[in-house]
Protein backbone atom coordinates (compact mmCIF):
# COMPACT_ATOMS: atom_id res chain seq x y z
CA UNK A 1 0.00 0.00 0.00
CA UNK A 2 2.47 2.53 1.16
CA UNK A 3 4.32 1.75 -2.55
CA UNK A 4 1.42 2.41 -4.47
CA UNK A 5 0.41 5.72 -2.31
CA UNK A 6 4.22 6.72 -2.74
CA UNK A 7 3.83 5.97 -6.57
CA UNK A 8 0.60 7.53 -6.38
CA UNK A 9 2.06 11.03 -5.21
CA UNK A 10 5.01 11.13 -7.80
CA UNK A 11 2.65 10.58 -10.48
CA UNK A 12 0.50 13.52 -9.23
CA UNK A 13 3.40 15.64 -8.34
CA UNK A 14 4.00 14.83 -12.02
CA UNK A 15 0.79 15.86 -13.82
CA UNK A 16 0.54 19.01 -11.73
CA UNK A 17 4.06 20.36 -12.85
CA UNK A 18 3.39 19.45 -16.43
CA UNK A 19 -0.42 21.33 -16.53
CA UNK A 20 1.50 24.38 -15.10
CA UNK A 21 4.43 24.05 -17.67
CA UNK A 22 1.97 23.48 -20.69
CA UNK A 23 -0.46 26.41 -18.99
CA UNK A 24 2.58 28.63 -18.93
CA UNK A 25 3.41 28.29 -22.36
CA UNK A 26 0.38 28.79 -23.79
CA UNK A 27 -0.66 31.80 -21.67
CA UNK A 28 3.17 33.67 -23.23
CA UNK A 29 2.11 32.24 -26.78
CA UNK A 30 -1.65 33.81 -26.24
CA UNK A 31 0.25 36.79 -24.70
CA UNK A 32 2.15 37.30 -27.52
CA UNK A 33 0.40 36.90 -30.49
CA UNK A 34 -2.86 39.21 -28.50
CA UNK A 35 0.40 41.94 -28.38
CA UNK A 36 1.52 41.01 -32.34
CA UNK A 37 -2.47 41.19 -33.13
CA UNK A 38 -2.40 44.65 -31.78
CA UNK A 39 0.45 46.31 -33.29
CA UNK A 40 -0.76 44.76 -36.78
CA UNK A 41 -4.29 46.25 -35.94
CA UNK A 42 -2.85 49.81 -35.02
CA UNK A 43 -0.40 49.58 -38.43
CA UNK A 44 -2.89 51.65 -40.14
CA UNK A 45 -2.56 51.69 -44.08
CA UNK A 46 -3.96 55.52 -45.57
CA UNK A 47 -4.52 55.42 -48.90
CA UNK A 48 -3.64 58.64 -51.16
CA UNK A 49 -5.21 59.73 -54.30
CA UNK A 50 -3.63 61.12 -56.67
CA UNK A 51 -3.31 61.54 -60.76
CA UNK A 52 0.50 60.01 -61.84
CA UNK A 53 0.39 61.68 -65.15
CA UNK A 54 1.89 64.73 -63.20
CA UNK A 55 6.37 64.38 -63.47
CA UNK A 56 7.91 65.48 -61.31
CA UNK A 57 5.29 65.77 -59.00
CA UNK A 58 3.79 62.01 -59.64
CA UNK A 59 4.46 59.83 -62.08
CA UNK A 60 4.35 56.18 -63.47
CA UNK A 61 7.43 54.28 -63.38
CA UNK A 62 7.58 51.82 -66.28
CA UNK A 63 10.58 50.68 -65.29
CA UNK A 64 8.99 49.15 -62.56
CA UNK A 65 5.74 47.77 -63.61
CA UNK A 66 2.65 50.34 -62.30
CA UNK A 67 4.88 52.32 -59.57
CA UNK A 68 3.82 55.62 -58.77
CA UNK A 69 6.93 57.61 -57.83
CA UNK A 70 7.76 61.56 -57.64
CA UNK A 71 7.91 64.41 -55.17
CA UNK A 72 4.33 63.81 -53.78
CA UNK A 73 4.81 60.08 -53.62
CA UNK A 74 8.18 60.49 -51.64
CA UNK A 75 6.65 63.21 -49.25
CA UNK A 76 3.63 60.99 -48.63
CA UNK A 77 5.59 58.57 -47.87
CA UNK A 78 8.25 60.83 -45.07
CA UNK A 79 5.21 61.89 -43.52
CA UNK A 80 3.22 58.97 -42.91
CA UNK A 81 6.24 57.08 -41.85
CA UNK A 82 6.99 59.67 -39.03
CA UNK A 83 3.24 59.32 -38.25
CA UNK A 84 3.10 55.52 -37.89
CA UNK A 85 1.20 55.00 -40.99
CA UNK A 86 2.12 52.91 -44.46
CA UNK A 87 0.38 54.55 -47.19
CA UNK A 88 -1.12 53.06 -51.14
CA UNK A 89 -1.08 55.21 -53.65
CA UNK A 90 -4.29 55.15 -56.22
CA UNK A 91 -3.90 56.67 -59.33
CA UNK A 92 -7.29 58.45 -61.05
CA UNK A 93 -7.74 61.48 -62.80
CA UNK A 94 -7.52 65.01 -61.43
CA UNK A 95 -10.77 65.99 -61.75
CA UNK A 96 -11.93 62.48 -59.82
CA UNK A 97 -9.82 63.36 -56.52
CA UNK A 98 -11.83 65.59 -54.45
CA UNK A 99 -15.15 63.68 -55.24
CA UNK A 100 -13.08 60.34 -54.14
CA UNK A 101 -12.11 62.38 -50.67
CA UNK A 102 -15.88 63.23 -49.90
CA UNK A 103 -17.25 59.29 -50.99
CA UNK A 104 -13.93 57.92 -48.62
CA UNK A 105 -12.47 56.11 -51.45
CA UNK A 106 -9.11 58.11 -50.23
CA UNK A 107 -7.86 59.16 -46.95
CA UNK A 108 -6.23 62.26 -48.53
CA UNK A 109 -5.05 63.74 -51.70
CA UNK A 110 -1.74 64.81 -53.10
CA UNK A 111 -1.19 65.66 -56.42
CA UNK A 112 0.33 69.24 -56.88
CA UNK A 113 -3.29 70.46 -55.71
CA UNK A 114 -3.58 74.30 -54.69
CA UNK A 115 -6.00 75.28 -52.08
CA UNK A 116 -8.27 77.24 -53.59
CA UNK A 117 -11.14 79.29 -52.18
CA UNK A 118 -13.77 76.98 -53.97
CA UNK A 119 -12.12 73.53 -53.28
CA UNK A 120 -12.06 74.49 -49.33
CA UNK A 121 -15.46 74.30 -49.30
CA UNK A 122 -15.26 70.82 -49.87
CA UNK A 123 -11.87 69.86 -48.28
CA UNK A 124 -9.53 70.78 -45.47
CA UNK A 125 -5.85 71.49 -47.07
CA UNK A 126 -2.24 71.34 -44.68
CA UNK A 127 -0.28 74.64 -45.26
CA UNK A 128 1.90 74.93 -49.00
CA UNK A 129 4.29 72.58 -49.35
CA UNK A 130 5.70 73.64 -52.87
CA UNK A 131 4.86 77.13 -54.84
CA UNK A 132 4.63 77.28 -58.50
CA UNK A 133 3.97 79.36 -61.41
CA UNK A 134 2.45 78.85 -64.81
CA UNK A 135 3.76 78.73 -68.31
CA UNK A 136 1.92 79.10 -71.47
CA UNK A 137 3.56 76.23 -73.32
CA UNK A 138 4.07 75.84 -77.09
CA UNK A 139 6.00 74.64 -80.08
CA UNK A 140 9.28 76.66 -80.68
CA UNK A 141 7.81 77.29 -84.54
CA UNK A 142 4.58 78.56 -83.68
CA UNK A 143 4.93 81.90 -83.29
CA UNK A 144 3.18 82.69 -79.72
CA UNK A 145 5.92 84.34 -78.04
CA UNK A 146 3.72 86.54 -75.36
CA UNK A 147 -0.19 86.86 -74.13
CA UNK A 148 -1.38 88.49 -77.18
CA UNK A 149 -0.15 85.48 -79.90
CA UNK A 150 -3.34 83.64 -78.03
CA UNK A 151 -6.02 85.52 -80.20
CA UNK A 152 -7.62 83.29 -82.24
CA UNK A 153 -5.43 79.96 -81.32
CA UNK A 154 -6.66 76.80 -79.27
CA UNK A 155 -5.49 76.53 -75.72
CA UNK A 156 -5.14 73.00 -74.08
CA UNK A 157 -5.44 72.93 -70.11
CA UNK A 158 -5.55 70.24 -67.96
CA UNK A 159 -9.54 69.31 -66.79
CA UNK A 160 -10.41 70.61 -63.05
CA UNK A 161 -6.86 72.48 -62.42
CA UNK A 162 -5.75 76.27 -61.65
CA UNK A 163 -4.71 75.98 -65.15
CA UNK A 164 -7.88 75.37 -66.48
CA UNK A 165 -8.90 78.37 -64.32
CA UNK A 166 -6.04 80.77 -65.28
CA UNK A 167 -6.67 80.09 -69.17
CA UNK A 168 -10.54 80.57 -68.83
CA UNK A 169 -9.66 83.87 -66.96
CA UNK A 170 -7.09 84.85 -70.15
CA UNK A 171 -10.19 84.09 -72.40
CA UNK A 172 -12.00 87.37 -70.71
CA UNK A 173 -9.51 89.46 -72.71
CA UNK A 174 -8.04 87.45 -75.32
CA UNK A 175 -9.98 85.64 -77.88
CA UNK A 176 -9.21 82.28 -77.40
CA UNK A 177 -10.31 79.11 -77.70
CA UNK A 178 -9.87 76.87 -74.15
CA UNK A 179 -10.27 72.81 -74.92
CA UNK A 180 -9.27 70.65 -71.71
CA UNK A 181 -8.24 66.85 -71.33
CA UNK A 182 -7.77 64.90 -68.76
CA UNK A 183 -4.22 64.01 -68.30
CA UNK A 184 -0.98 66.03 -69.88
CA UNK A 185 0.18 63.90 -71.73
CA UNK A 186 -3.13 63.94 -73.48
CA UNK A 187 -2.31 68.16 -73.91
CA UNK A 188 1.14 67.55 -75.42
CA UNK A 189 0.13 64.85 -77.91
CA UNK A 190 -2.85 67.37 -78.99
CA UNK A 191 0.02 69.94 -79.81
CA UNK A 192 2.08 67.91 -81.65
CA UNK A 193 -0.84 66.83 -83.69
CA UNK A 194 -1.29 70.39 -84.16
CA UNK A 195 -5.29 70.08 -82.64
CA UNK A 196 -3.84 72.55 -79.62
CA UNK A 197 -1.78 75.59 -80.48
CA UNK A 198 -0.56 76.38 -76.79
CA UNK A 199 -1.10 75.15 -73.21
CA UNK A 200 -1.19 76.43 -69.88
CA UNK A 201 1.06 73.88 -67.73
CA UNK A 202 2.88 74.67 -64.42
CA UNK A 203 6.27 75.77 -64.42
CA UNK A 204 7.87 72.09 -63.10
CA UNK A 205 5.85 69.96 -64.82
CA UNK A 206 6.09 72.07 -68.12
CA UNK A 207 10.49 71.57 -67.49
CA UNK A 208 10.15 68.42 -67.00
CA UNK A 209 8.40 68.27 -70.65
CA UNK A 210 10.89 70.85 -72.14
CA UNK A 211 13.66 68.02 -71.00
CA UNK A 212 12.20 65.30 -73.06
CA UNK A 213 10.89 67.46 -75.75
CA UNK A 214 13.33 70.19 -77.54
CA UNK A 215 10.87 71.39 -80.05
CA UNK A 216 8.84 72.57 -76.87
CA UNK A 217 8.96 76.34 -75.22
CA UNK A 218 7.03 78.69 -72.95
CA UNK A 219 6.89 81.64 -70.87
CA UNK A 220 5.46 82.55 -67.86
CA UNK A 221 2.34 84.50 -67.59
CA UNK A 222 2.66 87.67 -66.24
CA UNK A 223 1.96 88.67 -62.94
CA UNK A 224 0.59 85.50 -62.32
CA UNK A 225 -0.50 84.69 -59.08
CA UNK A 226 1.96 81.83 -57.43
CA UNK A 227 0.01 79.14 -56.32
CA UNK A 228 1.11 76.44 -53.72
CA UNK A 229 0.74 72.83 -53.75
CA UNK A 230 -1.47 71.48 -50.80
CA UNK A 231 -2.61 68.16 -49.46
CA UNK A 232 -6.15 67.83 -48.89
CA UNK A 233 -7.98 65.71 -46.64
CA UNK A 234 -12.16 65.34 -45.70
CA UNK A 235 -13.26 67.86 -43.55
CA UNK A 236 -12.78 68.01 -40.11
CA UNK A 237 -9.50 65.42 -40.54
CA UNK A 238 -7.52 64.89 -37.40
CA UNK A 239 -5.15 64.10 -40.10
CA UNK A 240 -4.54 67.67 -41.38
CA UNK A 241 -3.23 68.80 -38.77
CA UNK A 242 -0.83 66.01 -37.82
CA UNK A 243 0.45 66.70 -41.18
CA UNK A 244 1.25 70.09 -41.22
CA UNK A 245 2.96 69.24 -37.87
CA UNK A 246 5.53 66.93 -39.62
CA UNK A 247 5.41 69.55 -42.42
CA UNK A 248 7.05 71.82 -40.24
CA UNK A 249 9.36 70.09 -38.62
CA UNK A 250 10.80 68.83 -42.30
CA UNK A 251 11.21 72.34 -43.66
CA UNK A 252 12.86 72.96 -40.56
CA UNK A 253 15.50 70.41 -40.30
CA UNK A 254 15.72 70.65 -44.09
CA UNK A 255 14.67 67.31 -45.73
CA UNK A 256 11.91 68.61 -47.30
CA UNK A 257 14.68 71.03 -49.42
CA UNK A 258 16.38 67.68 -49.85
CA UNK A 259 13.23 66.35 -51.80
CA UNK A 260 13.02 69.41 -53.71
CA UNK A 261 16.45 69.80 -54.81
CA UNK A 262 16.09 65.93 -55.48
CA UNK A 263 12.76 65.93 -57.78
CA UNK A 264 12.84 69.91 -59.29
CA UNK A 265 17.22 70.08 -59.06
CA UNK A 266 17.17 73.51 -57.16
CA UNK A 267 15.21 75.32 -54.38
CA UNK A 268 12.21 77.30 -53.94
CA UNK A 269 11.17 79.48 -55.94
CA UNK A 270 11.06 82.93 -54.01
CA UNK A 271 7.44 83.70 -52.27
Amino acid sequence: MKKKKWFSSILSGMLAVSLLTACGTSGEKENGAAEGGAEKEEKKVLTMGTSADYPPFEYIDTAKGDEIIGFDADLAKAITKELGYEVKLVDMDFNGLIPAIQAGKVDFVMAGMTATEERKKSVDFTEPYYISNNLIVTKKDSGIEKLEDLKGKTVGVQVGTIQEGKAMELQKTIDMKVENRNRIPEIIQEMNSNRFDAAVIEDVVAKNYFNKDETLVGFPIPDAEEKGSAVAFPKDSELTAEFNNVLKEMKESGELDKLIEKWFGGEQPAE
